[in-house]
């Protein structure tokens, strides 16, 4: 039976870690300097601790990394130390070319690389819908690990860094527009028009403002990695890139509430913005 190591539990990736687990594959994690949190998560998602990351790489055939952004170059540098020689599946929110990067550098290595992007919530529910789209020669193998799971899973194509940009691109606009949308509220208000920019937005479009504005503000911390990555996906292209930096700054100013247990009002959010804490 082919056993998978998971890099790390977190609220997304204890998700993607179950729904592989409930397809019977056993799914091991290394403990060794996380916290009570996710050692707690970890269980109760199903998977087992096998101590370090050198016991994981070397009894893995198959390692799925879902991490913050700015940590998956060395996560795989890491992995690739350590001699894998098996399939990595890179599922975080990366640009592309760094996406390349590291499959490069594991590929060199030895092992065999699989480009993923997560789109969605985390994975505890079928219905949720959340999707993993895959890219590279060996994207199957990983589809045929969560089929019939609550992680929904497309192979997109054969070249690595399409599922990345398939994920930046559409991040771009889902999580992009959010921060453009604190940020519009946040001038509205030091100008002394919020009142009438509402009225002029409508009861309803206001109302999904506020909450997709508000709920969002526990996420803000990771958000502000991929709003970075966004901007190099785009520069990588060709195109400004500085939209996404101002929004990564917005989502940075509103790192503040992430160990809220409450989702804060918007009149707490517009003066996190208007006096961001230093």
């Amino acid at each position: 039976m082919t056993t998978v190591g998971l890099i790390s539990p977190g609220a997304m990736g204890a998700s993607v870690g179950a729904a592989a687990a409930h397809t019977g594959t056993t799914v091991v994690w290394a403990s060794t300097g996380r916290s009570l949190s996710t050692r707690e998560r970890a269980r109760e998602s199903g998977l087992q601790d096998c101590g370090t990351l050198q016991n994981l790489v070397a009894t893995c055939e198959i390692i799925l990394s879902v991490c913050p952004p700015h940590n998956a170059p060395d996560v795989a540098d890491e992995v690739a130390a350590f001699g894998f020689s098996g399939i990595y599946l890179d599922a975080n929110a990366i640009a592309p070319d760094v996406t390349r990067e590291i499959g490069s550098t594991m590929t060199r290595r030895g092992a065999r690389f699989v480009d993923g992007g997560i789109i969605g919530g985390p994975a505890w529910k079928a219905e949720s819908g959340t999707q993993l789209y895959l890219s590279g020669k060996d994207a199957w193998v990983i589809a045929d690990i969560f089929e019939d799971s609550n992680l929904h899973t497309s192979v997109i194509s054969e070249h690595i860094g399409a599922a990345s940009a398939l994920k930046m691109t559409f991040a771009a606009y889902t999580k992009g527009s959010t921060a453009l949308l604190s940020a519009i509220l946040a001038v509205a208000e030091k100008e002394g028009v919020r009142a009438h920019l509402e009225r002029q937005w409508g009861d309803e479009f206001t109302r999904i403002t506020h909450q997709r504005v508000t709920t969002n503000t526990a996420k803000a911390w990771r958000f502000e990695g991929e709003m970075r990555e966004i901007a190099a996906t785009f520069s990588g292209a060709g195109l400004p890139g500085d939209f996404h930096e101002a929004a990564a700054q917005i989502f940075a100013d509103l790192s503040k509430f992430k160990d809220r247990d409450e989702t804060p009002g918007i009149e707490e959010v517009i003066a996190a913005l208007l006096k961001p804490s230093s």
